[in-house]
């Protein structure tokens, strides 16, 4: 009888083991990246892929705040008599291309329908494939390189390109008397080196104007001694500097402690009040960009209207947009850019699928707070003007627009 009580206990555990094995077989096969259903039941999630923290932590979080207001202004969509809630999935890419793959990853397991993001092209690229593996559609905000939708039918953007960004500020640059230009970028990172590659490429190109000192730097790195004095002894009339928002700062404060007087020029990461914190109002005066929107637009008067509201009520989104009601140019593009997954997932004709929302985008037709929000065929947006802005008395002014034709317009 023993033998017997045995031999059942036995077999037993083995089928409860073969069972165990099933169900673990079945958990794995699930988790592979597919095109299923985007929806469950009422509920459709938009993953945010930002960074809160590394060195674009700044911008990154000002990109969110736009995101958050605009998904308090629509919080929920329709889709074929249907109304479903939008549940906002938010993840820390950290201002690092490993951290943004593993970023990503976080959000396709968490079954998102598409994505919005990031501040910085380096983890825009990095995430890219994960993305696009996944049948996942990414809309960028202000991730501007090229590289970003090249070879990806699953990456769109409501941002103007770097190529086009670099034409505009030399040409802003020769608007504003300067025929001489240093040129310094950071190494490994691809808005910086690009856009002060397509900057150089422009001014070189124009009559009567040349680059007489191009520098570099290292990620991380703090002292700007040595290129900053190699910069102010080529005596150039205006110095472009491409960076992080971290770096803007220690770079404007060394260079006017140095004694450079020349003008100092950038690209959209530059607009953001923690540089003028860190460099102080005095050393940023004069010190000019261009960005995707200035809220003097009046069109755009009720997203003004309402954002600073929203920030003003929320004690946490006046924290991290810097303690002021400022509305930077990354929130509106922010919230244009989940105003465009909105748009996509309603115009889905049947089951919500990645796919069908990637298909969806190409369709996608509207004016936003930031221009017209449409994409061409390789998801780039459809925009052909920037705003320059300069910083005076410690406060970012809208002093005009400029085309790369040459043609600008004062405020």
């Amino acid at each position: 009888m023993k033998k017997i009580l045995a031999l059942l206990l036995a077999l037993c555990m083995v089928f409860a083991l073969c069972a165990c094995g099933s169900s673990t077989s079945g958990t794995s096969s699930s988790s592979a990246p597919s095109d299923s259903s985007a929806a469950a039941g009422d509920t459709i999630k938009i993953g945010v892929f930002e960074p809160a923290t590394g060195e674009n932590g700044a911008g990154g979080q000002q990109e969110v705040i736009g995101i958050r207001y605009a998904n308090s202004v629509k919080p929920t969509v329709t889709v074929d008599g249907k109304e479903y809630n939008i549940e906002l999935v938010e993840v820390d890419n950290q201002s690092d291309k490993s951290a943004a793959v593993t970023a990503a990853q976080s959000l396709i397991s968490q079954g998102v329908s598409v994505v919005l993001g990031s501040y910085g092209s380096g983890v825009s690229i990095a995430a890219g494939s994960t993305f696009k593996e996944a049948q996942i559609p990414a809309i960028g905000c202000s991730c501007t390189n090229p590289q970003v939708t090249s070879g990806n039918d699953y990456y769109f953007r409501v941002c103007f390109l770097d190529p086009f960004q670099g034409s505009v500020m030399a040409s802003y640059a020769k608007t504003a008397g300067c025929s001489t230009a240093a040129v310094i970028n950071q190494n490994g990172d691809d808005y910086s080196t690009g856009l002060a590659n397509y900057f150089k490429d422009a001014f070189s190109a124009m009559d009567g104007c040349s680059v007489v000192y191009t520098g570099t730097y290292n990620t991380n790195e703090t002292d700007f001694t040595a290129i900053l004095t190699k910069a102010k002894e080529a005596n150039p009339d205006v110095i472009f500097v491409p960076s992080s928002i971290v770096t803007a700062g220690l770079i404007i404060k060394q260079a006017r402690d140095m004694g450079i007087t020349c003008r100092i020029m950038a690209g959209d990461t530059w607009e953001n009040q923690t540089i003028i914190d860190n460099a102080g109002a005095e050393n940023c005066e004069g010190v000019a960009l261009s960005t995707f929107f200035s809220p003097d637009d009046p069109t755009a008067a009720d997203f003004v209207n309402g954002f600073k509201e929203y920030i003003n009520s929320n004690a946490d989104a006046k924290k991290l947009n810097g303690g002021n009601d400022t509305v930077a140019a990354v929130s509106a593009l922010g919230y244009d850019a989940y105003m465009a997954a909105c748009a996509a997932i309603e115009g889905v004709s049947g089951e919500i699928t990645g796919t069908a929302i990637r298909d969806s985008l190409t369709q996608v037709n509207f004016e936003g707070v930031t221009g017209t929000i449409a994409f061409d065929e390789n998801g780039d947006s459809l925009k052909d003007t920037a705003f320059i802005k300069e910083i005076r008395d410690g406060q970012f002014k809208f002093i005009g627009t400029q085309k790369t034709d040459g043609t600008f317009t004062a405020a």
